[in-house]
């Protein structure tokens, strides 16, 4: 259904962008072809990197009149292949367009490009004694165009919910090359459908974002981390919902399994407390008052208590919550290096917890595969690392696709949901009918037609139409 690149079409494309932002070598083929999930690549047929709304524009009126795929592209840190071009055609990466353009510190807000590094964004805040909450793992080199796109989450979502939840207004490129401003700078806008929040997590499936404009919170004065160790896996999950009972909101809450701690000393060469522990809790308070930091966090540690953790250690300077924090963040990554794996990323109810992670275990032991578990219980969202380990091809073919699937069922039956902040992009689209109805899709899959009637934008993400 889709037109290759030929010369005209070549020629027509040089006239949008100076000729060295526009890449057909096979060195950088390779490097687009492929993001962080798993080993999946896919080479398109040129990269283009412009450096404006107006350029992009261009691109995709000409993508569209000859029907090209394009395939947008920020920093390349997604775990469901939302940035691989699986149809070739165009990649269009955001990289060059990473300017801050204004901290309205009256206001509380910042607008920028998408191409913004998500930590670079944060700093810039904080500079000025504001703060995006926002904290996905991969900060350091994800876009905050991406984290729009995906409606990242990460470990602050506990307390301060997602990206949907900062943005205020965006502008955006349609498919056809149409320039939209949607939302509006203000707290308050209930003027007609909210078409803001609909591109929100669409995946770079309806438009590409351009221009975002972001609500900011003040900049927290003081934080506290405590680890805490348990020798009963199930002990330690089942303790989450309790510390909410009780009253207290962490601005961070993780679990880790014994086996994801162990692959992350051996990631980053260094020993960590109560390691050998079958699972332990990072719980992070913040706030303005520092005494009541404290009393939350021995409160935090009381209820552990009644759950028999092992230790609880605290950590108060800057330097130690962040060597805490190093372990976690280092996590994903180091799980990944031990073999070939899939990623799930399920999320249910915080009380359903415990019920998923035995499930999860129940079904693993079950199909005689690996999984390490670890995530962000405090809104419970279960990350699970599945292992190829010795396996052969045929046997990890096989075992995965029938576990992955008892996985997904038994988190909607726990009142769940398949993706908790990855999307679904080219991995979870088979599984999208064990999550949502299939009018639900069917209602989607008449949106996209309506943003995108060639489906030249992102195609083969989320559905296939």
């Amino acid at each position: 259904m889709y037109k290759s690149i030929t010369g005209k079409i070549f020629e027509e494309l040089k006239h949008v962008t100076d000729k060295e932002y526009i890449l057909t070598d096979e060195y950088n083929k390779d490097i687009y072809s492929k993001d962080n999930t798993e080993d999946l690549k896919y080479y398109p047929d040129v990269i283009i990197r412009p450096g404006s709304t107006s350029e992009i524009s261009k691109i995709l009126k000409i993508a569209n009149f000859y029907k090209i795929p394009v395939t947008p592209r920020g920093g390349g840190t997604g775990l469901s292949g939302g940035s691989l071009p699986v149809f070739g055609g165009i990649c269009l990466s955001l990289e060059r367009m990473n300017k801050i353009l204004e901290i309205d510190e009256n206001n509380f807000q910042i607008t920028a490009e998408p191409g913004v590094i998500t930590e670079v964004l944060q700093s810039e805040c904080e500079k000025r004694g504001l703060f995006y909450p926002v904290d996905p793992a991969s900060k350091g080199s994800c876009f905050i165009g991406g984290n729009l796109a995906e409606s990242s989450g990460g470990p602050r979502a506990v307390k301060y919910g997602t990206t949907k939840d900062y943005v205020l207004s965006i502008e955006v490129v349609l498919p056809s090359g149409e320039i939209l401003n949607l939302g509006t700078n203000t707290l308050k806008n209930v003027s007609g459908y909210n078409l803001t929040q609909l591109i929100i997590g669409s995946e770079g499936t309806l438009g590409i974002i351009t221009r975002i404009t972001l609500r900011l919170t003040a900049l927290p004065k003081f934080r506290k981390v405590a680890l805490i160790a348990y020798d009963d896996i199930y002990k330690c999950i089942s303790s989450v919902a309790e510390i909410f009972k009780q009253g207290l909101i962490p601005s961070a809450l993780e679990f880790m399994e014994r086996d994801a701690i162990k692959t992350a000393e051996e990631h980053l060469s260094k020993v960590y407390p109560n390691s050998d522990a079958e699972a332990q809790l990072l719980v992070e308070f913040d706030g303005n008052n520092e005494e009541v930091i404290f009393a939350d966090i021995e409160k935090c540690a009381l209820i552990s208590e009644k759950y028999d953790a092992a230790d609880v250690i605290m950590a108060e300077d800057t330097s130690k919550i962040e060597e805490i924090w190093s372990l976690r963040r280092a996590v994903g990554e180091s799980v990944k290096n031990i073999s070939v794996y899939m990623e799930e990323d399920t999320v249910v109810p915080r009380f359903r917890l415990p019920d998923l992670l035995i499930g999860v275990k129940e079904i693993c032991t079950m199909y005689g595969i690996r999984a390490i578990c670890y995530g962000h219980a405090g809104d419970g969202n279960l990350h699970i690392n599945i292992l190829k380990d010795g396996l052969s091809d045929d046997e990890w073919e096989f075992k995965t696709a029938k576990a992955i699937p008892e996985i997904f069922k038994l988190t909607v039956r726990l009142g769940g949901s398949i993706s908790g902040e990855h999307g679904i992009g080219l991995t979870q689209k088979k599984y999208l009918n064990i999550a949502v109805q299939e009018k639900v899709i069917l209602l989607m899959k008449e949106i996209k037609k309506i943003f995108d009637p060639n489906n030249i934008l992102n195609p083969g993400k989320i559905f296939d139409l």
